[in-house]
């Protein structure tokens, strides 16, 4: 059975790709599973979905724990506890990185036994700006992995999968799938079926009993204001809303009162300021701009530009 993660965050398409890979794998012949796991509801999540295939009836049910594949879409979430990405990975397990570094400093950093590919080419050499279709890269990168899905049923799932999102849409996004595809020809099937996960030597976990908090402990956390000050939950984001001022009208009360952290004050000219350290990158301030003076920058690039400009 292959077992495959991908690991990304809320708005990369970790469920686009595994629906595509999972659909390419059911045009090929096997049984699927495919499906998606969140942690908190909010852009820039740590979240993970994984597919199994297999030639037989599968069996297994929940999480994938021992994967034949991770394949991450966000190097920063490797770093990341929460986001398990090298959980449960073992010596014969492949960890495929969508990365502008080489695959030997990755090498090094992580000491992981088993084999590591960088993807360090985006598909048309715009970098990070693409992200937007890394759920297509990933599943075009794990299907030439697994090399049993050919390059006509990758296109197919594409096509069939993303059809409702219009055909200029499923062209750039089979483009950025098929590039993938490509560059990893010479590791096709390198990724192995598992074997099967036996439960005979399962044990249940066992309960933590947690005792009670005093609610006058508890309640000022939940209801008292400005409780979230001190959180940087700037580090939350994927995508960086910047004010092109030579276009804004000074409009303030628009962006400022749509952001839902109130993370947009004014300046002494009336100018919108964003407080980067507690901006989510939701994006509203974009949509609500009426004279469109506001674009979203993938934070590697902001922040690239912003070492240059120091």
């Amino acid at each position: 059975m292959y077992r495959i993660r991908f690991h990304g965050r809320g708005g990369q398409g970790m469920k686009t790709a595994s629906r595509i890979l999972g659909k390419a794998f059911f045009l090929e012949g096997y049984e699927v599973q495919d499906a998606p796991r969140y942690g908190a509801e909010r852009r820039g999540a740590p979240m993970f979905a994984y597919v199994r295939a297999s030639k037989e009836q599968i069996n297994e049910r929940g999480i994938i724990r021992h994967p034949g594949l991770v394949v991450v879409a966000d190097e920063s979430l490797i770093a990341v506890p929460a986001a398990g990405v090298m959980q449960a990975l073992r010596s014969d397990s492949i960890l495929l990185i969508n990365s502008m570094e080489k695959t030997k400093l990755w090498q090094d950093r992580l000491n992981f036994k088993g084999r590591i590919i960088a993807l360090t080419q985006s598909p048309s050499g715009k970098g990070w700006d693409e992200m937007r279709f890394i759920g297509a890269i990933c599943a075009g990168g794990a299907a030439r992995l697994a090399g049993v899905i050919q390059e006509t049923t990758l296109t197919l799932a594409i096509n069939e999968e993303l059809a409702h999102l219009g055909s200029d849409v499923v062209q750039t996004n089979l483009e950025m799938a098929l590039t993938a595809f490509n560059e990893l020809k010479n590791d096709t099937g390198i990724v192995k079926e598992g074997k099967p996960v036996r439960a005979d030597d399962y044990r249940p976990p066992s309960w933590i009993e947690l005792s009670w908090e005093d609610p006058k402990l508890s309640a000022p956390a939940i209801h008292a204001a400005a409780t979230s000050e001190k959180l940087i939950t700037g580090q939350w984001r994927t995508m960086r809303p910047v004010i092109d001022y030579s276009r804004c009208n000074r409009c303030w009360w628009l962006c400022s009162t749509f952001c839902p952290d109130g993370a947009i004050h004014l300046d002494k000219e009336r100018y919108p300021q964003i407080d980067y350290n507690h901006c989510k990158g939701c994006l509203i301030c974009l949509a609500q701009c009426p004279p469109h003076a506001v674009s979203a920058v993938a934070e590697p690039v902001a922040e690239a530009q912003k070492r240059e400009g120091e």
